[in-house]
């Protein structure tokens, strides 16, 4: 039975910064404050976050939303936090973090995974005796991208040894957050995945598995204790729900990442109900009630945020990330040859640019591979492009071409994710910040052959996901209630006279993923 509303302080850190939300316990979002965080690159993969900033942004954020809704602040009952999945913080006894966070770009710990997973005979890269040991325990196993947690943990040993040696837990990047609210360390099934060392057989009771922490040569003791993802932490620390500007009863619940968070909050929570993200990275997933690995396509059935229950999970690199890099990197890079700011709303116009342009983009073909791809090949060397440029060929074209080439590019995911599950999605929940597009909507609906049906502050999913979590933690709705809270502003259907162009163009797609992967193999190698 669903109670009376209450409010819940969610936190929804992504990549590029931290959003603070005040959300009723029915998923209704009242009102956000947003900090950016910056995200440092270096040579050979890395690709690191300063914790400190994150902190900063999410107490910053969070003052924002509290001192405008003040009247509020004393209805909250909760805070949850989503978060990246698969940045990963050492941390000293004290709660300090002792280095930067690794996140789920960095792939510099490729090398000492490839060395644990390798064997004869030999199966995409893996041994295939040491594969199906990790896949029958874990239901999957360490990427050779070296973008999983458990990559950042074996590059910290080897590389920095002085800093594995004072680690005392290794956190995901919620569950360093949720460190800093409580003083209370621990992880949840879900949020300690990428670490690969759970033995999910049992989804009603996961537990570490002693061989593989054997296997991988790291210390058990440096791994959190696990929790539900519903269950209450601990209450806020006294000083920071003063500075925060919250009563000190304040629970913190455990809460979940990004995937699961958007799972949850985009309504998709029974078995196959599919939705499609579309933030920096972005992924098709749905709660499936089995456990089962396509080891070929980088998918496989892991801990959802709903306790005992199992989510296909599937990301890809790069996808809402590539607007900004056509604005920053190409459009408005500034040089002796371009001087200009970009202008207010730079992503509307980018809608309106699009819509002017027929389907197709005159046959220009964008791929969206900027650091790599995950699913459904993990392949840390391709890199994006632009293909079939003509002297026709101007900006508009490629604003266009790169809404496209990121549908194609889940196009091809979303062929393995229905030969996964064994049937056909239908429709699919649209959420993350692309979902304000109705646009790219529309071209996904297109490029997809599918219904997309837009949530409601598509935006705003994680931050009502984490919400949900609280909710059900706190007794005030179940998981059964969501898909009743759940608005929705339109939905998409596929354009019949569009689809035998994008068949032709998403199988040319294809065609350039097969005959350039060796180029850039030699080129980024």
């Amino acid at each position: 039975m669903i109670k009376p509303n209450r409010y819940i302080l969610s936190i929804d850190h992504g990549t590029s910064g931290v959003k603070a939300a005040i959300v009723s316990t029915h998923g209704e979002v009242v009102d956000w404050g947003y900090e950016p965080t910056p995200m440092h690159f270096f040579p050979n993969g890395g690709a690191e976050q300063n914790p400190d900033d994150w902190w900063r942004a999410l107490v910053l954020a969070s003052q924002k939303v509290i001192h405008r809704r003040a009247p509020l602040a004393v209805k909250i009952s909760a805070v949850s936090v989503s978060s990246t999945f698969s940045s990963t913080v050492a941390v000293d006894r004290n709660g300090r973090h002792l280095m930067n966070s690794l996140t789920w770009m960095d792939s510099r710990g490729a090398r000492y995974v490839k060395e644990v997973m390798q064997g004869f005979p030999s199966v995409n890269g893996y041994g295939l005796a040491t594969v199906l040991r990790w896949v029958y325990i874990t239901g999957g196993g360490p990427a050779l991208s070296g973008k999983d947690d458990i990559a950042h943990v074996l590059l910290i040993k080897y590389e920095h040894p002085e800093v594995y040696e004072q680690t005392y837990q290794f956190l995901g990047s919620k569950d360093y957050l949720n460190l800093r609210l409580t003083g209370e360390y621990a992880a949840a099934p879900d949020s300690i995945t990428l670490f690969w060392v759970t033995d999910i057989r049992n989804i009603q009771r996961v537990r570490y598995d002693d061989t593989l922490i054997a296997r991988l040569k790291i210390d058990k003791g440096k791994l959190p204790p696990l929790r539900s993802s519903v269950d209450a932490l601990g209450p806020l620390r006294p000083q920071v729900a003063e500075e925060l500007g919250l009563g000190q009863d304040v629970q913190v619940f455990m809460g979940a990442p990004d995937h699961q968070c958007a799972l949850i909050g985009s309504g998709a929570v029974t078995d196959f109900k599919g939705h499609l993200y579309i933030g920096t990275s972005s992924w098709i997933e749905c709660i499936v009630p089995f456990k089962k690995t396509d080891v070929d396509h980088n998918i496989a059935s892991l801990a959802a945020a709903i306790p005992g229950k199992y989510q296909c999970i599937n990301e890809q690199d790069i996808a809402g990330g590539c607007l900004p890099f056509l604005l920053d990197n190409l459009i408005f890079y500034k040089n002796a040859l371009q001087k200009n700011d970009p202008p207010e709303k730079p992503f509307a116009l980018m809608d309106e640019i699009a819509a002017s342009v027929l389907p197709g983009s005159d046959k220009v073909i964008f791929v969206p591979w900027l650091n790599g791809e995950r699913s459904p090949v993990d392949n840390t060397t391709l890199r994006g492009g632009l293909f079939n440029l003509s002297v026709r060929t101007n900006q508009n074209h490629l604003v266009r071409a790169v809404l496209e080439g990121v549908a194609y590019n889940t196009r091809w995911s979303m062929k393995y994710v229905e030969k996964f599950i064994g049937r056909k999605m239908d429709s699919l929940n649209i959420v993350g910040g692309g979902g304000n597009s109705d646009v790219w909507c529309q071209i996904f609906s297109d490029v997809l052959d599918r219904e997309i049906c837009k949530v409601k502050n598509p935006q705003m999913t994680n931050a009502r996901g984490a919400a949900f979590l609280a909710s059900v933690g706190l007794g005030d709705i179940t998981f059964a209630d969501i898909p009743t809270l759940i608005q929705y502003e339109k939905s998409f259907t596929p354009a019949l006279a569009n689809r035998a162009l994008y068949d032709v163009l998403f199988a040319e797609f294809l065609a350039i993923y097969k005959n350039n992967k060796s180029i850039f193999r030699r080129l980024n190698g």
